[in-house]
């Protein structure tokens, strides 16, 4: 069995470290056999080696339909925590609503007003702030119904609600621990847009707290602090052009 245990800095969004356990062997990533070893030839490593976030949008190109359709059901099918699935996923696709959000946007982060009115969609990826044990019922209920179990073991699978309440303070919130959740939403998107060939963008560069006002109805209490343009990349997008750069596997990965 080998287990991953990933570490992150605190102080930044990135993932920073890697540390996989296996009750095999323990190999150490400095080792000479690692060092200048060419790139996996797998269909899901060369997805994840051309993915590049765009800096720039072709305004004249849309994403179709069907292939919208793909990124919401993969959205839906994400996985998280004791399966709670605190989001919602609000879509800017008409210009009313890319006029709503771009009014959003401030001094500060007023560089990335562009993506939305250039890019084909924008997703609004929202956590649900104070998860409620009432909110993890709808989902064993769904899960009940969907064949995961019978009404007589529903208050078995409500026991996994005290992880949720391990991760809420005494106000009841527990966003911190929701937001990871759209987190794994997002990863899960980048990917399936690399493998559709369409670019994207994820954007922390907002004002969750306009977005707040001016989707105040949709979002109906969940909270914004994350989203992800979608569409394809102007010709003169410089971040196209440039090789891809990430840090070497012995930085960032311990095989014990």
């Amino acid at each position: 069995m080998t287990v991953l245990l990933i570490f992150f800095n605190p102080n930044h969004l990135e993932i920073n470290y890697l540390k996989t356990i296996t009750c095999q062997s323990t190999v150490k990533l400095n080792d000479s056999k690692f060092k200048g070893k060419k790139m996996i030839q797998h269909p899901i490593i060369k997805d994840l080696a051309a993915r590049k976030t765009s800096k720039g949008y072709d305004a004249s190109k849309r994403v179709s339909q069907e292939n919208m359709e793909i990124i919401y059901e993969a959205l839906r099918l994400t996985a998280s925590s004791i399966n709670s699935q605190p989001w919602k996923f609000i879509v800017i696709e008409s210009e009313q609503a890319k006029s709503r959000l771009e009014a959003t946007f401030t001094d500060n982060n007023i560089y990335n007003r562009q993506h939305v009115s250039n890019g084909s969609h924008v997703i609004l990826l929202a956590h649900n702030p104070n998860y409620t044990r009432g909110d993890y019922e709808k989902v064993v209920d769904t899960d009940i119904a969907n064949g995961r179990g019978n009404k007589a073991e529903k208050e078995r699978a409500l026991s996994k609600f005290s992880f949720a309440e391990s991760k809420t303070d005494a106000s009841g919130s527990n966003g911190n621990w929701t937001k990871a959740q759209v987190y794994i939403a997002l990863g899960n998107a980048l990917h399936v847009l690399a493998r559709l060939e369409i670019d994207g963008t994820p954007m922390e560069g907002i004002n969750s707290k306009r977005i707040g006002e001016a989707f105040k109805e949709e979002l109906n209490g969940f909270e914004c602090e994350v989203a992800l343009v979608v569409g394809y990349h102007h010709p003169d997008d410089i971040n196209a052009k440039l090789p891809k750069s990430r840090l070497a596997r012995e930085a960032v990965l311990q095989i014990l």
